[in-house]
């Protein structure tokens, strides 16, 4: 027995995306329990949202943090990567095949609205046309509000996670994939856990212990995809054909991580892309160091057993 310590472990979406869910699995499988670790699993509605980033800079919930943020002088740091990779496709309404039909076009801006991840998102598909964001109407809305807006028509463009895929393409067969994102930028960081400086010098053990459950139960996701779905199933409230597609393209797409879900390659693209496009004033761009604490990811792995390279194909780090 033991004395269990409370966090509030955050997921980036109201209901989580099937990725989101390492959480509920470390929860409903006792992994969180089996390290003395209490998890009240909070939603935020976007990753990148105000309530998001104000958690994380209280200390008071782990949440997806980016370089962004941090390069705007959010005192946090990443520690463990969920996902490295993106799951989600680019959907848009029939008839349009290019990036360069998408000018002129109502784009979601879900989850944060400007500045969030799906206006971030269409800012790099026109990007790939040679156009800005100027060029589109960006529509802001809840993150729940992204497929019925599609299927409505009210948008012309959209990031979809595969389970939305799937449900769109069921109930509106002419919708186009028109990009995975992770073709369009597979050095880009999708998701990582992160937690404020402070908290990372006053309990380092507790994040340390949290991550390691996290990461068993992707690992568990990996090798028995049917014994976590009807944990995600429940969690994400999506149908269980939508979940078990989902389930199949991210463990073909080896989007969760293994281990430690963080590279100085990734970190340092991230960072790049993000001065680029003017999100991070380039005279204040961070360090990988500074984004990214591989020490206390390498902690959390060796927590969980050390590397795993069988369950994905993934190399030692991710």
């Amino acid at each position: 027995m033991c004395s269990s310590d409370l966090i509030n472990v955050g997921v980036s979406v109201a209901p989580p995306n099937v990725v989101h869910t390492a959480p509920y699995i470390a929860k409903a499988l006792g992994f969180f329990a089996k390290r003395c670790v209490d998890a009240n699993i909070v939603q935020f509605e976007g990753g990148q949202s105000q309530t998001s980033n104000v958690a994380a800079a209280q200390g008071s919930a782990i949440v997806s943090v980016s370089d962004v943020s941090i390069g705007r002088g959010l005192k946090v740091q990443q520690f463990w990567g969920l996902a490295p990779r993106m799951p989600q496709a680019y959907m848009v309404q029939e008839g349009i095949t290019s990036a360069a039909q998408l000018k002129g076009k109502r784009l979601s801006a879900t989850g944060g609205g400007v500045g969030g991840f799906n206006w971030r998102m269409g800012r790099e598909v026109l990007k790939s046309a040679g156009l800005t964001e100027a060029d589109a109407q960006f529509i802001p809305s809840p993150t729940a509000g992204r497929l019925p807006g599609l299927i409505a028509n009210q948008i012309d463009g959209v990031a979809l996670h595969p389970e939305d895929v799937f449900l769109a393409k069921q109930q509106k067969p002419s919708l186009n994939n028109l990009v995975q994102l992770v073709e369009l930028m597979p050095l880009y960081m999708f998701n990582a856990y992160g937690a404020s400086l402070d908290w990372i010098a006053r309990d380092r053990a507790l994040l340390r212990d949290t991550a390691a459950a996290l990461i068993e139960a992707n690992r568990t996701t990996y090798r028995e995809p049917a014994k976590v779905a009807p944990i995600i199933v429940e969690a994400t409230q999506k149908p269980k054909e939508a979940v078990e597609f989902a389930l199949d393209v991210l463990i073909k797409n080896c989007i969760w991580s293994v281990n430690e879900g963080l590279t100085r390659e990734r970190t340092q693209w991230s960072i790049d892309n993000s001065v680029s496009n003017g999100d991070i004033d380039a005279a204040k761009k961070p360090t990988v160091e500074q984004v990214a604490n591989f020490a206390l990811a390498r902690e959390a792995v060796e927590l969980a057993g050390g590397p795993d390279r069988k369950s994905t194909r993934l190399n030692s780090s991710h």
